[in-house]
C-alpha cells in the first residue's frame, strides 16, 4: 500500500479526502506524522500557499505529500475573500465571523456570483505537481445547512438549489472544488 501525507490539521477536510482515496492508497494525516508545525501560509496567492505547505512536509520529513489551498472567490469583490478566505474577519479563522463579514460587505451588491478555487500541489521524488479544481455558484444572504464547513452554508453551486452545507457528501465530493482537483490528483497518483 503506498503512503502519502495529506499536509492538513483540518480534520473535515482529512475526512472529506480519505472517503474519495483509493484502497491502494493509504492517506496520513500531519498528526499521523507527528508534525504539530503550524505551516505559514504567507503566500499572495492560493497556488503559493498550497506549495509552501506541501514543500514545508517534503522537505522536513522527506515523506511523499501534498497539500491545497482554497480560496472563496466573489466576483463583486474583486475576487475576495480569496486566498485570504480562512482569515477573512481575523487571524482566528472564525467561519462564522468570516460568513458575517462576507454576507455584510455583499448587502449593497448586485451580483453574488462566486467561485471556490481549490489548489493542490503534490511533491514527491519524482515530480512537482499542481492540481486544479473550481466550482461556480452563487452567495445566497443568510445560512442554510448543517454539513459542511466554512463558507458552505452560503454557497449554492451552479444547477443546484441547495447550499454545500445542504448536499449530501458524496453529491459534493463529486461536484466541488477540492473534489474536482482531488479526482486530478488521484488520476495522476494511479499512472505512475
Amino acid at each position: 500500500m503506498r503512503k502519502i501525507v495529506f499536509a492538513t490539521h483540518n480534520q473535515n477536510k482529512l475526512k472529506e479526502i480519505r472517503t474519495m482515496m483509493p484502497r491502494s492508497i493509504k492517506l496520513l494525516s500531519l498528526d499521523d506524522i507527528l508534525c504539530h508545525d503550524e505551516i505559514p501560509e504567507t503566500a499572495d496567492t492560493i497556488e503559493g500557499n498550497a506549495k509552501l505547505k506541501a514543500d514545508h512536509v517534503y522537505y522536513k520529513y522527506n515523506l511523499p505529500c501534498f497539500a491545497d489551498d482554497t480560496g472563496l472567490e466573489v466576483e463583486a469583490l474583486g475576487g475576495e475573500p480569496g486566498v485570504r478566505s480562512a482569515r477573512y474577519a481575523g487571524n482566528d479563522k472564525n467561519s462564522e465571523a468570516n460568513i458575517d463579514k462576507l454576507l455584510f460587505n455583499l448587502k449593497h451588491k448586485e451580483s453574488r456570483a462566486a467561485q471556490f478555487k481549490t489548489v493542490i500541489h503534490l511533491m514527491d521524488k519524482k515530480e512537482n505537481k499542481r492540481f486544479t479544481g473550481i466550482c461556480k455558484g452563487h452567495i445566497i444572504e443568510n445560512k442554510r445547512g448543517d454539513g459542511g464547513f466554512g463558507y458552505d452554508p452560503i454557497f449554492v453551486p451552479e444547477d443546484y438549489k441547495e447550499t454545500f452545507a445542504e448536499l449530501s457528501s458524496a453529491i459534493k465530493n463529486k461536484i466541488s472544488h477540492r473534489g474536482l482537483a482531488v479526482k486530478k490528483l488521484i488520476s495522476y497518483l494511479k499512472s505512475i
